[in-house]
């Protein structure tokens, strides 16, 4: 299977003002010259963490879905990144997975942060995606998703259908124990993680890479939101053994393009096959 190229834009955000966004991220994109498969922007891009739905919400015909559809046509790659979505008279705060030829996949971010009263204001979701580029399975997650390790564990599994919305069901999976593949090669968190709670989020980063056998990208923000909340970024690429392949400094925008190896990833589970000894669940 062909490598992956994954680029991190790492930005401060303007805050509340999604006009200003997107035109500094159309001209963070178009600086990016080398090839590229995925460009992952934070969450809440064009907004920052706000807790005003009412007032900035879009809808999925909106100009930031818009937006998302003609860069990602423009650069001929997918672009991933969370904004705050009107549906049906509820806000979510919602990942978009945009392709190249203008589909696209969403998900809702399942867990809201209390502490800032998220839950107070946004619908939580119900249900993972995990998307596909060359081949390589792809599962992205929001922010304070990255404290519950159940909802991200990878597993050994039958094949996903394409766009599956759930895992198999625990007796699907224990009546396979046979033929089987991690649901995901690829994990992403696009986040608005504060600066003062840097160490968990590195250090968590670190363990979903370890114990799901897996690439993790971490994509952070950087700067002062409105509410005065420091961010570090601390945006970053780990292998499967745990590593840091990425060199985003934190502190600092910093665009950054790291070609992600298949076949280390494979051969490194065949060594040590850590997911086949993984306990059977169901997340209810």
């Amino acid at each position: 299977m062909n490598d992956l190229k994954i680029t991190l834009i790492q930005s401060n955000l303007f805050w509340e003002n999604c006009d200003k966004n997107l035109e500094q991220f159309s001209k963070k994109i178009s600086s990016v010259t080398e090839q590229t498969d995925l460009i992952i922007l934070p969450e809440m891009f064009t907004t920052g963490f706000s807790m005003l739905p009412e007032k900035l919400a879009e809808s999925m015909t909106g100009k930031t879905v818009n937006w998302m559809k003609e860069q990602a046509h423009k650069k001929q790659c997918v672009i991933t990144g969370s904004f705050i979505c009107e549906e049906n008279g509820k806000y979510y705060n919602r990942l978009v997975w945009m392709k190249p030829d203008g589909t696209y996949s969403t998900y809702d971010k399942r867990h809201l942060f209390s502490m800032a009263n998220e839950d107070k204001h946004y619908t939580s979701g119900n249900k993972k995606i995990i998307e596909e580029i060359k081949g390589w399975k792809i599962c992205p997650l929001i922010c304070y998703d990255l404290r519950f390790p159940i909802w991200s564990r990878n597993r050994n599994i039958p094949h996903l259908p394409h766009n599956s919305t759930r895992p198999p069901s625990l007796a699907h999976y224990q009546s396979h124990k046979g033929d089987m593949l991690p649901a995901y090669d690829l994990l992403i968190y696009v986040a608005n993680w504060p600066a003062r709670r840097s160490f968990p989020w590195k250090t968590l980063l670190l363990a979903r890479a370890i114990e799901n056998q897996c690439y993790v990208i971490g994509e952070n923000r950087v700067g002062t939101d409105g509410n005065g909340i420091d961010y570090s970024g601390d945006s970053v690429v780990i292998d499967f053994k745990g590593e840091i392949l990425s060199k985003t400094p934190p502190h600092e925008e910093f665009t950054e393009t790291i070609s992600l190896s298949y076949s280390g990833l494979e051969e490194f589970r065949k060594q040590f096959p850590v997911l086949d000894d993984a306990d059977s669940f169901e997340i209810l």
